[in-house]
């Protein structure tokens, strides 16, 4: 009879072995602590994965006297509810935040944002994550009065020297989508921007405004209150837009279901998308690649973020020396139909003394698009 080996935990010298360094580093890398290169911490990081090794937090916690626990938490907007884990931008931050947070052997604790002043302020945990604040922010009011490591997602509207955060980088994302959208013929590209009291609409608008600039092209802006309803409040201002004259020739949105809203508007204006009109938004939604048509979408990489937000908390917790508290994380274009721009259509020849009939099948115009030859790096669009 065979007895089945029972699984034991990687050592830290099985980690160190395999990712070339010594004990004390992989100790070092696994805890947020030392003064360790960033390409030799995740070396470490890469290798502990690998061999499926894991910190044990608990115990760790309790030599040090910590609880070895990790909060997530989202701005809160009143009493009104918030359904963060159905987004697809917050549902892949979290899930990359847990998996970073067990990989260095902590419990993240995802927690609603209706908890009671009270609880904010004694539930128990090491430091916290705290996702898109506000301006005037109760959350992390209460989070900075008591005193816990905090990193955000999203730098802070109002400014600390001693701000921890984690963003995207805004420029950078702007300067893809709206050159891409140049590329493909655009020269009235127009935003829909949301009023909100955070930093990422106003970084994105300002983003804009700046490109537009330094291209030599309008800056069309329509803006929405977010609040009650920003679905039929975006499909207004995108309303709004289509009806100017001259007509803009792209419609960006930076929200997750922008995309929608902007093809609803469109289509009830009887606006063919891509042939009158360019399309694209800011999500991560996946259904935008099985739209009609697929929808260009930017990436603000979520489960990136969420990576650096619990390295970077770690660091604090752990008062590691030389930490940039500020990270910038790249975007991600994914091009689509819906910014394709069909070639003009050229006029049929006809021989001398030929008599026109009535083509069987209706030429574009007609309720049909020509879509341009595309290249590989397209090949991720099932519309194709």
């Amino acid at each position: 009879m065979t007895i089945p080996r029972v699984w034991q935990r990687p050592t830290l010298g099985a980690v160190a072995e395999r990712a070339g360094v010594s004990t004390a580093t992989v100790s070092n890398a696994l805890n947020g602590t030392g003064r360790l290169s960033e390409a030799t911490r995740q070396r470490v990081l890469t290798a502990a994965r690998e061999l499926g090794h894991a910190q044990a937090s608990t115990a760790r916690a309790v030599a040090r006297g910590s609880t070895g626990v990790l909060g997530l938490t989202t701005t809160a907007y009143g009493d009104l509810p918030v359904s963060y884990t159905e987004i697809p931008y917050y549902a892949q931050l979290t899930l990359s935040a847990m998996a970073a947070a067990h990989e260095r052997g902590y419990m993240l604790m995802v927690m609603p944002n209706s908890l009671s002043p009270w609880m904010w302020l004694n539930m128990p945990m090491d430091g916290v994550i705290h996702v898109d604040p506000r301006a005037d922010d109760p959350v992390r009011s209460l989070l900075r009065e008591r005193g816990v490591p905090m990193v955000t997602d999203g730098r802070p509207l109002l400014p600390h020297w001693n701000d921890a955060w984690v963003d995207t980088d805004h420029d950078a994302a702007m300067s893809l989508l709206l050159g891409h959208l140049a590329e493909s013929g655009a020269r009235r590209i127009a935003l829909s921007q949301p009023l909100h009291d955070d930093a990422y609409s106003q970084l994105i608008g300002r983003a804009y405004t700046s490109w537009c600039a330094e291209h030599d092209m309008p800056a069309l802006v329509e803006e929405y209150a977010v609040l009650p309803d920003y679905f039929t409040s975006e499909r207004e201002a995108v309303g709004r837009l289509l009806d100017r004259d001259p007509r803009p020739d792209a419609v960006v949105g930076v929200y997750s279901d922008s995309g929608h809203n902007i093809l609803a508007a469109a289509r009830h204006r009887g606006l063919r998308v891509p042939r009158d009109l360019l399309v694209a938004c800011v999500s991560e939604d996946p259904d935008y690649a099985t739209t009609n048509p697929s929808i260009t979408a930017l990436s603000l990489c979520p489960d990136r973020v969420g990576v650096e937000a619990v390295d970077l908390l770690i660091s604090l917790i752990n008062a590691r020396g030389g930490v940039n508290r500020n990270r910038i994380v790249q975007p991600v274009l994914i091009p689509r139909r819906s910014t394709r721009k069909p070639p003009p259509t050229a006029r049929r020849r006809e021989r001398p003394g030929a008599t026109a009939f009535p083509a069987r099948h209706p030429s574009p115009g007609h309720g049909q698009e020509v879509i341009a030859g595309w290249s590989a790096t397209h090949s991720h669009d099932p519309s194709g």
